[in-house]
């Protein structure tokens, strides 16, 4: 007998904002029945390919130090580079560079997300097949 990962939680202090800053990132979306709300404790996005689901839930005690497990993304289409600037642009704040780490093309940068959630951006398939 195995088990399957049903979603991966996420605690927060604000549901719906980190939520909606994750929709955004990753191109989630709502679920049909569970609309995301301001000032809901828990909040839920899905990727409509995978089915994939986040859960934000509000936790009382802010973060306070470096996450155990984060997320490394890796862009869908285009560059690292350019997924870099449209995250920043988004809110998200850069916490270390690892470009070049490796010789030139290589590495990744690591994020954090509006709460300090720390997350890395990966190079694209495209970038790795050069």
């Amino acid at each position: 007998m195995t088990s399957y990962v049903s979603h991966t939680s996420v605690d927060c202090g604000d549901a719906y904002a980190l939520a909606l800053f994750w929709k955004e990132v990753l191109g989630y979306t709502e679920l049909p029945d569970e609309p995301l709300r301001a000032r809901e404790e828990e909040c839920l996005i899905l990727d409509p390919d995978t089915g994939h689901q986040i859960l934000f839930i509000e936790v009382p005690e802010p973060k306070s130090v470096k996450n155990r497990i984060h997320f490394d993304l890796r862009p869908r289409e285009g560059t690292r580079d350019a997924e870099l600037e449209r995250l920043l642009r988004l809110g998200a704040t850069q916490v270390a560079d690892h470009r070049g780490q490796y010789g030139p093309g290589t590495g990744w940068v690591i994020l954090a997300d509006p709460e300090g959630n720390e997350f890395c951006i990966l190079r694209s398939e495209a970038e790795i097949d050069t």
